[in-house]
Parts: C-alpha cells; sequence; structure tokens
C-alpha cells in the first residue's frame, strides 16, 4: 500500500500528503503569534485544554478556520506527534520568550523532516511514522538548550541558603576571611558565586601576600589591567618554582648583554650595539629580526637605561651615547678617560660610574647634552650606580679596594658625601648591582656572595636583611618585584635563583647552562609571567604561564 501511494497521483495521497505545507502554515503562524505576544505572561487555554495550548488561542483558531479541512487533518497527525513535546508547562504561554522561539523553530525543522519522512515511506523511518523526525527534533532542542545556558547571564540564585541574599556589601566581607582554596571551591557551587568570587576585592589580599603578584610593598597595583584572581595563579607557579625554561636568542661569540623591558619591546646590547625586539603575543617568544638598531659606540655597551623615551647608554670607549627611541636621534660625548661601567637616568639627570674612579652627574637637556655638572672622586671604581626615587641623592656601588664601605651616597644638587652604607665589608666586596626599591630602602649584591637589604630609617651601619649565596659565587645582578620576589643572577653554570623575602633559605634554583659552557648571568628582567635572563651566549625565558 505505502509504495501504491507513493506512486499515484499528487490528488489521490488522502489528508497525511498535504500534511507537510498545512502545517507549515500553521508554524508560521504560530512564529507571528509568538513574536506578538512575547513577555506577555500567561495566555489562556480556550477550548484547547491543557493539552497543547495552542488550541485555544484566536488567532490559530482563524487560521485554521482559512485553512479549511485539510489543515484540521494535518493538524490532527501534528498533535499526535507534538504531544510528547508540548505537554505540561512548556507549552504555556508565561515560558520564557528565548525558549518558545526555539519551540517554534524547532517545530518547524519537525514539520520539514516529516514531509522529507513522508516522501522516503515508513521503510526508511524504520516502520514507525515520525520516530526519526521526533529524536531529530529532541537532540536539537538538547542542544539549543545547552548553548543558551552558556551564554545565560549569571544572577543571583533565587532558591538556597539565605546566606547568598545578604546584600552584596556583607557576602564581600564575609568572603574575605576565606583562603585562596574556600575561594577556589565556592567558585565552583554556581555561576553567580563563580563571577562574585572573581571580585578584585576578595583577591587584593591574597595577591599583596604572594610572590610577584605586581603589588609593590605599598599596595600600588604595577598590573592593573590583569585580573588579580589571574596573577594569584600564576603566583603558585612561582612559589612552586614550575616553569619552562626556553631560549629566545643564540649569538656567537661570548658577550656580557645587558637588556630593559618596555611594553611589549626587549631592548638587548650586544657587542656596540642596542637592538630592539618585539615580542609575540604569547610573552614567550621573540620576532626574530629586530625593529630598531641603535648604534654610536666604538666598543661594547656595558649598560643602558630608558628614561624619558630616550636610551642612556654607557661604552667601554669611554663615552655616554643619548638615543630616541623613536627616532633616529643619536649624540655621544666623552664621558670619562676610561670604559664607563654603569649609568642611570631619572628626572632628566644624568648619573654615570667610570673605572676611572670617579662618578659624573650630567644633564639630559637636549641643549645641555655633555656639560658635566658635578665630577665626585670615589677613589675606586665604580661598577654600579642608582639615582633615589625623590631626584635628591644617588648611591654608587665600588670595588671596596680603596675605601672600606663600597656604598656609598652623594647629594646629587652639591656631589657631596652625604653617607656611606655598612662598616664590616671584607676588601675587594665589591658592589656589582645596586637599586633603589623606594626613597629609603634598597638593595645590594656582589662580590662578596651576599644580598643585602639597606633600610635608611633605620641605620646606616648595619642592612636589615642578607641573603647568603649557598655556594659562594659572586651575584652579578638582581631584580625584585617591589614586594615579596628576589630573582638573583650567579656567576656561574647560568644560575638563577628565586627568593622569598621573608624567608632567608633559597626558595628555588634553576641553572641554564651545563659544565662545559658555564656562563654568568649578567642581567635579569621578569614580568607576571616570565623571567628573562642574559648570559654569554644566548637570552634565556623562564615561562612561569605556561610550565
Amino acid at each position: 500500500m505505502s509504495s501504491q501511494g507513493r506512486s499515484g497521483p499528487p490528488g489521490n495521497r488522502g489528508p497525511r500528503e498535504g500534511e507537510g505545507g498545512e502545517a507549515r502554515k500553521l508554524q508560521e503562524a504560530r512564529v507571528a503569534r509568538g513574536k506578538q505576544g512575547k513577555g506577555k505572561g500567561k495566555a489562556g487555554t480556550g477550548h484547547g485544554g491543557s493539552g497543547s495550548g495552542a488550541e485555544g488561542k484566536p488567532g490559530l483558531q482563524r487560521e485554521r478556520k482559512a485553512a479549511g479541512p485539510a489543515a484540521e487533518a494535518g493538524r490532527g497527525q501534528e498533535g499526535e506527534e507534538e504531544r510528547p513535546r508540548s505537554s505540561g508547562k512548556r507549552d504555556e504561554g508565561g515560558a520564557e520568550p528565548g525558549k518558545e522561539e526555539r519551540r517554534v523553530g524547532a517545530g518547524r525543522r519537525e514539520d520539514d523532516s516529516l514531509e522529507r519522512g513522508q516522501e522516503q515511506g515508513p521503510q526508511a523511518c524504520g516502520g514507525i511514522p515520525g520516530t526519526r523526525t521526533a529524536m531529530a527534533a529532541a537532540a536539537e532542542d538538547a542542544a539549543e538548550d545547552a548553548a543558551a545556558a552558556a551564554v545565560e547571564p549569571a544572577t543571583r540564585p533565587a532558591a538556597g541558603p539565605a546566606l547568598w541574599r545578604l546584600p552584596e556589601e556583607l557576602l564581600l566581607l564575609i568572603c574575605s576571611y576565606l583562603d585562596t582554596r574556600a575561594l577556589g571551591r565556592l567558585a565552583q557551587v554556581c555561576r553567580w558565586l563563580r563571577r562574585f568570587t572573581s571580585c578584585d576585592l576578595l583577591w587584593r589580599p591574597i595577591a599583596r601576600a604572594s610572590l610577584n603578584t605586581g603589588f609593590t610593598r605599598l599596595g600600588t597595583d604595577l598590573m592593573a589591567s590583569i585580573p588579580v584572581k589571574e596573577r594569584v595563579k600564576l603566583s603558585q607557579n612561582w612559589r612552586l618554582g614550575r616553569c619552562r625554561d626556553r631560549i629566545l636568542l643564540k649569538w656567537r661569540y661570548s658577550q656580557m648583554p645587558w637588556m630593559q623591558l618596555q611594553d611589549a619591546s626587549l631592548y638587548l646590547s650586544q657587542a656596540n650595539f642596542i637592538l630592539a625586539y618585539q615580542f609575540r603575543p604569547d610573552g614567550a617568544s621573540l620576532n626574530r629580526r629586530p625593529f630598531r638598531v641603535f648604534s654610536g659606540h666604538d666598543e661594547d655597551v656595558c649598560h643602558f637605561v630608558l628614561a624619558n623615551s630616550h636610551i642612556v647608554s654607557a661604552g667601554g670607549d669611554g663615552k655616554i651615547g643619548v638615543h630616541k627611541i623613536h627616532s633616529t636621534f643619536t649624540v655621544k660625548y666623552s664621558a670619562h678617560e676610561q670604559e664607563v661601567n654603569c649609568v642611570d637616568c631619572k628626572g632628566g639627570i644624568i648619573v654615570s660610574g667610570s673605572r676611572d674612579r670617579t662618578a659624573k652627574v650630567w644633564p639630559l637637556a637636549s641643549g645641555r647634552l655633555g656639560q658635566c655638572l658635578h665630577t665626585i672622586q670615589t677613589e675606586d671604581r665604580v661598577w654600579s650606580i642608582a639615582i633615589s626615587p625623590l631626584l635628591s641623592s644617588f648611591v654608587t656601588g665600588t670595588a671596596c679596594c680603596g675605601h672600606f664601605s663600597p656604598l656609598r651616597i652623594w647629594d646629587l644638587n652639591s656631589g657631596q658625601l652625604i653617607t656611606h652604607l655598612g662598616s664590616d665589608f671584607p676588601p675587594g666586596a665589591g658592589v656589582l648591582d645596586v637599586m633603589y626599591e623606594s626613597p629609603s630602602t634598597l638593595l645590594s649584591c656582589g662580590y662578596d656572595t651576599y644580598v643585602r637589604y639597606w633600610d635608611l630609617r633605620t641605620s646606616t651601619r648595619k642592612c636589615v636583611m642578607e641573603w647568603e649565596e649557598p655556594h659562594d659565587s659572586t651575584f652579578y645582578c638582581l631584580q625584585t618585584d617591589g614586594n615579596h620576589l628576589l630573582a638573583t643572577g650567579s656567576s656561574y653554570y647560568g644560575l638563577v635563583r628565586l627568593w622569598d623575602r621573608r624567608q632567608r633559605a633559597c626558595l628555588h634554583a634553576f641553572s641554564l647552562t651545563s659544565t662545559p659552557l658555564s656562563s654568568p648571568v649578567y642581567c635579569l628582567r621578569f614580568t607576571t609571567r616570565h623571567l628573562y635572563a642574559a648570559l654569554s651566549y644566548n637570552l634565556h625565558v623562564l615561562d612561569f604561564q605556561n610550565p
């Protein structure tokens, strides 16, 4: 019978054959009705009772009367197939508008599938008309419900403990007593709590007690563009030493490189050039070709700093170079009789230290470049120098051969000695790196295998805290996050050490070279995600974001 029905003329197919077109008209009318009545609350069921809910809608009754007897026959078949999906509260007029649209769309697809199934006959559907159509529609409905739940905005749960109905200010106060693990578990309860527990106010106290989260000791946020919760997660990798070592750059000959970071750029000295590289978005790789090259020195660049859109460099030829970052402007002038080992620049003032046992003060103003303001006799070779954040003084670190204290503070305006730090340095305990952390605190390291933390408010005779290199190696450089994390570079095996300044023992050590290629770590820089170390033959990155 089914084969005869398929081969007969269209007029002899009976009511089932015209069901697809008439049902499509009914569904279009239902779509129009749903758009007009969206969000108006429950609609009356009319004469249709509780089975369909669409039977009692006047608009649909008028459409069905206009459609004629064929539509009535089609409506009977449609009701039989849609009754399992349209029963209960889902078809009430008070349903959510998004769900009403999903039902209408599914009904249209169901009618199209039904029409194709009728053309194929009962055997194509496993002998049960409409079975495959119903299963496909149910699967599509489930997929649409899941997608809608994924994009549904997180709202406060209507039911649950009375605690969640408190004002958000009180909830913030209560949750501020939770630790990292408790906040993480609370975020797994529901979407609203996940959003609520991602608030920066909850994570700020935890971040200030963690390593390298971008907060200084005074609470200043240096990484405001990155969510605090994400920084706390990364801090766990720093605390546990989870990272991946990669080589960013290699060079053929042994060098003593120096580097600086600025935004998404890395500036690296190689021989008598300073090369500017662009970071790729992951921060763990570079574009191999530099986008700028700064030259001007006749010998190797010993040190350089970035200040006021300028690069101020110190060279082994005894000259100071001033380069504008965003133009080709370059000026170099003779500054010392021997190599310039160190330089710093803040507030339009340049200070330099040399092997010729002098430190000099220079202006950065373009009309006065090369005019020395002060010449200071240090009685010793100057290895490191730094200007105070208050721009009132600067500190020099010397070789500790001609004076009993290698750390001395000088007045920036007059060039007179203010004080010296420490009194128990052994001869030869030169200071290779020094940096101000605040106007009254500074850090130093060098040949005596110690990192020392000085607080000028307490005493200039003795440091507040010190950390010793376990293998008695020289500290070549140091870097701090301004809070709890301290990173140092040693003189052998490319050894980078991480320290928690609240402890005396080393937190983690990373050896970046093997025995045949032993090299000092000449310079260290780090962000909240990566640590960069410059060695004799290559530039390494420790990736703490993707360990």
